[in-house]
């Protein structure tokens, strides 16, 4: 696939070569109808170009802010991402960003010898004052086999202890090892402020969660058809623990599912959370935007700059990350 034009823009291609893939349609949705109390996208991946026409940065962020999303956390899952993030985060007032090497990652950098070096930058990334969490980072037994497991404990760990080093946030990458990740939670001891972005449990887990002051993120799969458990976990946590994400461009929420996903369209997961709890979509509006500047502080606590260039005037192609 030919490399994107934009310097400013995402440095990084969805994948579409898959059957599935080739099928979808590929034009954004419409605006939604605006919120009258504005929430935060706390993780979206800006880097990774979709659909017919990709969207710069700036772009996506005018679009979701004409809808009241105030703010998004652009979150990074190798070194490459991991930087872009926290330079546009640097120069952006409405991102904050979230740096780390995503579970599927670890084991690559482990076989190439470089996870070691691949940690050690994070952590300096992590120090950088508009990157507020690490994330995302966790357990994935779905695309990485017991080979790799090994390297995924192994970075997961040294992610905990960054995001307890820089009294961070942590952004927990949770697929077919819940049980896992929460063992190495207790095991090793959770960061302050810990979330489970796009939260993929019942209701039994949320509970759990709760018990420990952990966070939920919902994306758009709390509007899927066949996700009842994401329902159920919905209705037993405690609203003071409830954040909402877009993971876009991926997981895109009903009755667009398939199409490019955007953090404008948070207003369609956010009215089908307040429908499903029976609450004032604005009352839920404000308590997820509280809870979300307690996870990761004011988007206006530091300044921002305002340099022009970027090392990534030319984009590269990849598989997703999410």
């Amino acid at each position: 696939m030919p490399a994107l034009e934009n310097s400013q823009g995402p440095i990084r291609r969805r994948d579409t070569s898959s059957e599935q893939a080739k099928t979808r349609d590929l034009s954004y949705p419409p605006l939604p109808e605006a919120l009258v109390v504005a929430v935060y996208d706390n993780h979206t991946h800006l880097e990774i170009a979709d659909g017919e026409d990709p969207l710069d940065y700036r772009e996506q962020l005018d679009r979701a802010s004409s809808v009241g999303v105030r703010g998004v956390v652009q979150v990074g899952g190798d070194l490459e991402t991991s930087r872009w993030s926290a330079e546009m985060a640097a120069k952006e007032p409405r991102m904050l960003a979230a740096v780390a090497i995503h579970p599927n990652e670890a084991p690559r950098y482990e076989e190439a010898g470089t996870l070691d070096a691949a940690i050690a930058e994070i952590d300096e990334l992590a120090g950088r004052p508009r990157v507020r969490a690490v994330g995302e980072t966790g357990l994935d037994f779905f695309r990485t086999g017991e080979d790799g497991r090994a390297a995924q404990y192994r970075s997961f760990e040294a992610h905990i202890a960054i995001a307890k080093k820089h009294d961070i946030a942590m952004q927990i990458h949770d697929r077919d090892a819940h049980s896992e990740v929460i063992a190495t939670l207790r095991r090793v001891g959770a960061p302050e402020r810990t979330v489970f972005h796009c939260f993929s449990g019942d209701a039994d887990m949320a509970r759990l969660c709760a018990d420990n002051g952990w966070y939920l993120s919902f994306a758009g799969t709390v509007t899927f058809k066949n996700a009842a458990n994401l329902r159920e976990a919905l209705e037993v946590i405690p609203r003071s623990q409830i954040l909402v994400e877009t993971d876009a461009p991926f997981l895109t929420p009903a009755p667009y599912r398939g199409r490019p996903n955007a953090p404008y369209l948070i207003p369609h997961t956010l009215r089908f959370m307040a429908d499903h709890l029976g609450t004032d979509v604005s009352m839920l509006a404000a308590q997820i935007s509280s809870n979300t500047e307690l996870v990761y502080g004011s988007w206006d606590a530091e300044p921002v700059t305002h340099e022009q260039g970027s090392p990534y005037d030319e984009a590269v192609d990849s598989s997703e990350l999410a």
